[in-house]
């Protein structure tokens, strides 16, 4: 069982400490435990408790109603305020869906958002979101990474499904190669951005996770695509991210390589004048293939 500070709370739920310390001593919503120095210290239970009862609070009901509830009563009114206002609240399902590992309530909420606003939006607006919440759950070591393989994978198969329901465009060229390098298996951003690429209708290949260089150099020179993608999240040595993407410039020098991630982003100085940092990536491909 995972130990969270109110901090962790404030951040998952969207509620401000100084708020929850109000409602736990006005309503006694909680009993947390504390530690030697009288720190706060709550459960999964908490947690989830806490983000119904926030999801319950955005759906218009007070908290001293709230307060009055068991938590069977709770999770009933829960479901009916997903059911009119599922958007609002999409963050918060999922993160109760990745607590308890929720398989039904995590790819119902995916679901439901994609038919109402798309995955574009979706993915945007509530996964990126989303991701940025729990961020705080890796750090301090309260996700396992059974739930983290959990999570991706869901996400993973949303939007492979997603990018299954278009139709394959009737090109004889390659408008886009997407890969990742032999040391990176992060792909959920790499399957977004293909489907973005074929949404617009261009053509892409996707290579997918940890490429070796040689298979990838053959497959540029057998494809010659008009543009490469790829993302970066793994964290590797300066010199090795510089030197790949200085070789891959050299060797296929009329081919514009386009680079996103975290690793790209926080240190593209070191790789500006060999890649085109990723920003709206059909824009951005379409652009250099005109």
């Amino acid at each position: 069982m995972a130990e969270y500070k109110i901090r962790d709370l404030e951040i998952l739920s969207g509620i401000k400490a100084h708020t929850i310390r109000i409602w736990e001593k006005r309503y006694e919503l909680f009993s947390p435990e504390r530690t030697d120095t009288q720190i706060r210290t709550y459960t999964d239970d908490d947690l989830t408790r806490m983000i119904n009862i926030a999801i319950l609070n955005r759906c218009g009901f007070k908290i001293s109603k709230i307060a009055t509830m068991s938590n069977e009563e709770i999770h009933h009114h829960v479901l009916e305020c997903n059911g009119k206002k599922s958007e609002d609240v999409a963050i918060e399902r999922l993160i109760v869906a990745l607590i308890e590992m929720d398989e039904r309530l995590f790819r119902d909420t995916l679901s439901d958002l994609i038919e109402t606003v798309g995955l574009t939006k979706t993915f945007t607006d509530k996964l990126i979101p989303f991701l940025d919440r729990i961020g705080i759950m890796w750090l301090v070591g309260t996700i396992d990474p059974a739930q983290e393989h959990f999570m991706s994978n869901l996400i993973r198969q949303k939007v492979i499904s997603e990018t299954d329901r278009l139709p394959i465009p009737e090109k004889n060229t390659v408008d886009a190669l997407l890969f990742l390098p032999e040391h990176e298996q992060h792909e959920i951003s790499l399957l977004f951005y293909n489907f973005m690429l074929r949404d617009k209708g261009l053509s892409t290949v996707y290579l997918g996770q940890s490429v070796p260089y040689d298979a990838l150099s053959s497959c540029i020179e057998r494809l010659k695509p008009q543009t490469m993608v790829t993302s970066w999240l793994t964290a590797v040595d300066d010199n090795f991210m510089q030197s790949y993407f200085k070789r891959l410039n050299y060797e296929f020098k009329s081919i514009p390589v386009l680079a996103g991630g975290i690793q790209i982003n926080s240190r593209k100085d070191l790789v500006k004048d060999c890649i085109h940092e990723i920003s709206d990536l059909p824009t951005q491909v379409g652009a250099l293939i005109s």
